[in-house]
């Protein structure tokens, strides 16, 4: 069920990388991967943030779990009643911090150790939590959430790698859920799999967020399995939120050129070779999307539109709306 209290608030959160000078590159060059966003995710429901590869919506998830530090910005986590800045938390802080905000990769083949059976996979965290009551009620437990992503108890004696596509992605999906978090971060964590194995995977989402009354934050590049799974859409091109809406808003009515080019992308491409695409090394002083919008005039190039909201729930960072 969803409510009006919030679980996670970013607000102006940045993040460059410095590059090393090189033979080709005589001075030293910054890549403004993440820049001034704000967004709030509302307990039990699921914000979603829509990009190309390279837009910073991986940057963004990683910042929140302190992957990476930012360079500005600041993260709330909202604990019960207790607000947790989550760039001040210490290295202890920071761990328990880690068990209720669980991250869910994109490849499972990679981030499931194929040496360890599923039972050690799930647990592997769990030994070293407070959670961790020894190993024959974890093995009940285990036996518990195994079933409730689709798979058997039996599964948990064998390897990821006896495993389908699908299947090591509902076990990365028990891993994230064995220490009862309120967030998962998923992250592109279906762009791999068939379309028919999509579809199950996000009902397989969609049914325990309802049953653990969970929080999403859902990154991917396909905008329209955004408008179907999630409730909020933020839309990302270099770096920066170019638009955030309900999702239903959106699907009905994309503003952002920058929107109507994904949404086109679902029948076929959305590079247009004839179009420049700006450098990323240098800081946004302009419309992110001028350099390849079929719309840009001169004031698109030369200032950054504020970021405002044209409806309800609605924002988009344009001049044409």
């Amino acid at each position: 069920m969803q409510n009006d209290s919030s679980v996670l608030k970013v607000s102006h959160l940045s993040k460059h990388f410095n590059l090393e000078a090189g033979f080709f590159a005589k001075n030293r060059k910054t890549v403004y991967a993440v820049n001034d966003v704000t967004f709030e995710i509302k307990k039990g429901s699921t914000y979603g943030i829509v990009g190309e590869s390279g837009c910073g919506k991986t940057t963004t998830a990683r910042l929140i779990v302190q992957l990476y530090r930012q360079n500005s910005g600041s993260i709330e986590f909202f604990d019960g009643n207790e607000v947790v800045s989550v760039e001040k938390l210490n290295r202890k802080q920071l761990k328990k911090y880690r068990e209720k905000v669980k991250y869910i990769f994109q490849d499972p083949a990679r981030s499931l150790n194929p040496r360890m059976t599923v039972f050690d996979v799930l647990t592997a965290g769990l030994k070293y939590s407070s959670m961790w009551k020894g190993k024959e009620r974890a093995r009940i437990l285990c036996e518990k959430i195994i079933q409730e992503v689709g798979l058997s108890p039996d599964d948990l004696n064998r390897r990821p790698a006896e495993f389908s596509g699908g299947q090591r992605q509902r076990i990365s999906i028990a891993r994230g859920l064995i220490m009862n978090p309120e967030l998962l971060i998923c992250d592109e964590v279906v762009s791999a799999l068939d379309v028919s194995i999509q579809g199950q995977i996000i009902n397989l989402l969609q049914d325990l967020r309802k049953k653990r009354n969970l929080s999403f934050m859902f990154i991917t590049h396909d905008l329209k399995v955004a408008c179907y799974f999630c409730d909020m859409i933020g839309v990302m091109y270099r770096g920066v939120l170019v638009e955030e809406a309900p999702a239903a808003s959106l699907y009905k009515d994309a503003f952002h050129p920058y929107t109507q080019l994904l949404f086109d992308g679902a029948k076929g491409t959305i590079t247009n070779s004839n179009i420049e695409v700006k450098t990323t090394l240098e800081a946004e002083n302009c419309c992110p999307f001028a350099y390849r919008c079929p719309k840009a005039t001169d004031r698109c190039r030369r200032e950054l539109p504020e970021f405002r909201e044209i409806a309800e729930g609605h924002k988009v960072r344009c001049f044409m709306s």
